[in-house]
């Protein structure tokens, strides 16, 4: 990996780091040193985030058309599994906030 693609993953980390932080009031930073030592980029209670950041995934287009398909009070969400690997669940950060918001413990003031 060159050193462009790593600062772009680096600063998907960070941006992303930040925006759950607004959200779940909750610091989070990311895991420095996980590529070494093989861990996630971001935890979050017992969350454990990959992140990942692509010039184009083709991924949105699922989303995309299950939200295309759904209504207003809908959560679209895809399931996809390639051949030999597990089903793996894909929906928007913004559906999936509520869901980790509610399996962490309350801050302390």
């Amino acid at each position: 990996m060159g050193a462009s693609q790593r600062r772009k993953g680096a600063t998907g980390e960070r941006e992303l780091a930040q925006i759950l932080s607004n959200e779940l009031g909750w610091v989070c930073k990311r895991n420095i040193g996980q590529a070494r030592d093989g861990g996630d980029d971001i935890t979050v209670g017992k969350f454990r985030i990959e992140a990942k950041r692509r010039k184009g995934i083709a991924v949105h287009d699922w989303v995309d058309q299950a939200a295309r398909a759904s209504g207003p009070n809908d959560v679209p969400v895809v399931c996809c599994r390639a051949d030999g690997k597990e089903w793996l669940v894909v929906m928007r950060l913004t559906d999936a906030l509520p869901m980790i918001r509610g399996e962490l413990p309350p801050m302390e003031p």
